[in-house]
């Protein structure tokens, strides 16, 4: 309804005014708008109550009707003061409404300590042009409250322990000037809160300890400017709560110990600025929040202690600057970081969580998942597709690491094998030597595994001959020497084979036409036993003596053993470089 200006005059005429509404006014205020450039906006004409019209109405207990009308002066204090009553003595006004009215009071417009009764309290449309506005303590028992579209003071705009009973709460599209904006302490009732599109302008706003009701709450696309915006002990109940592409500006941000209910939480595409944002100790009953594709600033992003066991927690897409990202001991249902982007420290060290989804994320600086002052009880984490440029501090053995991702249900095995192969590139980058043997060991496992189901699936005539290739490397690679990692198993291994063949040697001797016979004439006279136990040592060494030759079928089956030997010395000689080179 009123213009935007740089300047006004008004001129208070002794004419009766009638509005649209009905409503008729004693006195005209003439109100001239003068534009950025000097030029007369436009002129709007409202009706005019002085305080004492109004202290009379109140008095009397009639409607406090004040619609399209211009107030210079309105103050429950200076009633009190008039009638000799108690400074935080309650006032009871009536059916309060000043829709599209002009506020230009050079002292605050006070309404604390007032019970409103009946219908909406509204001051839609309204303008304050000076000054501060104060609904402090007051009670609202009628219909809800309306600023919406308002246009509010430059000064503190005090909502402190105010009580709406019920109805909605709607500052939508309201613009708010640079003073305190205070809504500490206040009770919402069951109805729908809504802020949306609103400008809060560059001053603080609190909403520390506000209890809002069961209704759905909306933020969405508010604007934020460079003050503090706090949360702080605020409660929402069971409605849903939108954040959605709110812009929360450069100040510091404070949701500690909040608590959400049963709702679903919305920051989806939000803003943060360069400021701090907090999360510590706040709590969801159960449900869900989200903050998917929300871009954060340089400042720390703190979500320590936070008490989420029954709640999924969405970050998929978000932006993150160089601030500190942290979840030390909070607790989750799920935590998803899908396809987000850290170039600073991510402190992952959760107290619980059943999953933590990390595929797609690029990670530039350090992941912290090492227990230290506490125990983590993590499900699982899905490591797959990260882009490891930093570190992941992460114990094989106190993270549980192979159960983390052993036990994923949402991704196949070539998925498990790739996570693998991460950690253990990542484990040699930070010297932690044994876990990369191990978890290169469980990528080369579920890469057979992968490899297996993949060309089945494509051919599944290819059965025929991928079982028995993958049963030769299970054995050979696997089984044997856990794919050169353990020079130790390879060793067992090794005299494994040797016992084994010495005894075949032994058999066939006993069985078969075949023996092992002395080039010198058996001057030790050793018996089937021995002679087999030691052909086998020289054969499967490749020391080849010549003392003792194989004759009969035996001799192939002394050039397999000597092949095997072969073998396994240079698979132990792999498996002991490997080692002592690290």
């Amino acid at each position: 309804m009123f213009p935007e200006f740089v300047d006004f005059k008004v001129e208070i005429r002794d004419q009766e005014l009638t509005t649209e509404s009905g409503l008729t006014y004693p006195q005209t205020a003439v109100l001239t708008f003068i534009t950025t450039e000097g030029h007369l906006e436009s002129v709007i004409r409202l009706g005019y109550l002085t305080e004492e019209d109004i202290f009379g109405i109140i008095q009397r207990g009639d409607d406090l009707q004040i619609d399209h009308c211009y107030i210079d002066n309105l103050s429950l204090p200076n009633y009190r003061e008039l009638h000799k009553l108690d400074r935080k003595e309650t006032i009871t006004l009536k059916n309060l409404s000043a829709r599209s009215s002009f506020f230009n009071s050079k002292s605050p417009i006070d309404l604390s300590y007032a019970e409103i009764s009946g219908d909406l309290v509204s001051f839609e449309e309204s303008r304050f042009a000076k000054g501060s506005f104060s609904l402090h303590s007051s009670r609202i028992t009628g219909g809800g409250l309306d600023f919406s579209h308002a246009h509010l003071p430059e000064g503190a705009f005090d909502m402190t322990n105010l009580k709406v009973e019920q109805g909605d709460i709607s500052f939508k599209n309201a613009v708010f000037g640079e003073g305190l904006i205070d809504f500490q302490d206040a009770e919402f009732g069951e109805g729908t809160i809504l802020f949306t599109n609103t400008d809060f302008g560059d001053g603080d706003v609190s909403f520390i300890n506000t209890q809002f009701g069961d209704g759905n709450v909306s933020f969405k696309v508010a604007r934020f400017g460079t003050g503090k915006v706090d949360f702080h002990y605020a409660k929402f109940r069971e409605g849903d709560i939108s954040f959605e592409r709110t812009d929360f500006g450069d100040g510091r941000v404070d949701f500690r110990t909040a608590e959400f209910m049963n709702g679903r939480v919305n920051f989806n595409r939000s803003v943060f600025g360069d400021g701090d944002v907090s999360f510590e100790a706040s709590e969801i009953k159960k449900g869900k929040i989200s903050f998917k594709r929300t871009v954060f600033g340089q400042g720390v992003l703190d979500f320590e202690l936070a008490e989420y066991d029954d709640a999924d927690v969405t970050f998929d897409r978000a932006v993150f600057d160089v601030g500190i990202v942290s979840f030390h001991n909070a607790r989750f249902k799920t935590l998803s970081l899908q396809s987000c982007h850290f170039d600073h420290y991510l402190d992952l060290r959760v107290a619980k969580c059943h999953h933590i989804d990390l595929s797609d994320t690029i990670c530039r600086d350090i992941v912290d998942i090492m227990p230290y002052e506490f125990d983590l009880d993590i499900g699982t984490i899905d490591f797959s597709g990260m882009r490891l440029i930093g570190r992941i501090y992460i114990d094989w053995t106190l993270n549980r690491v192979k159960k983390l991702i052993r036990d994923q249900k949402e991704t196949n095995n070539r998925s498990k094998a790739e996570q693998f192969r991460t950690l253990k590139e990542n484990f040699s980058v930070t010297g932690q030597y044994n876990a990369e043997d191990l978890a290169y060991l469980e990528f080369k496992r579920l890469e057979s595994i992968a490899e297996l189901e993949e060309s089945i699936a494509k051919k599944p005539v290819s059965a025929f001959w991928m079982y028995p290739a993958y049963w030769f490397k299970l054995i050979i690679f696997d089984w044997v020497g856990h794919y050169a990692t353990n020079p130790v198993r390879v060793i067992i291994s090794m005299m494994v084979m040797y016992t084994i063949f010495s005894v075949m040697f032994m058999l066939l001797t006993w069985f078969t036409p075949a023996d092992i016979v002395s080039s010198l004439g058996d001057p030790d006279k050793l018996n089937v036993v021995v002679r087999s136990f030691y052909h086998c040592a020289i054969t499967f060494l490749t020391i080849g003596y010549g003392d003792y030759y194989p004759s009969g079928f035996i001799r192939w089956f002394s050039s397999f053993v000597g092949f095997a030997g072969l073998v396994m010395v240079a698979y132990f000689t792999v498996a002991f470089v490997r080692k002592i080179l690290r």
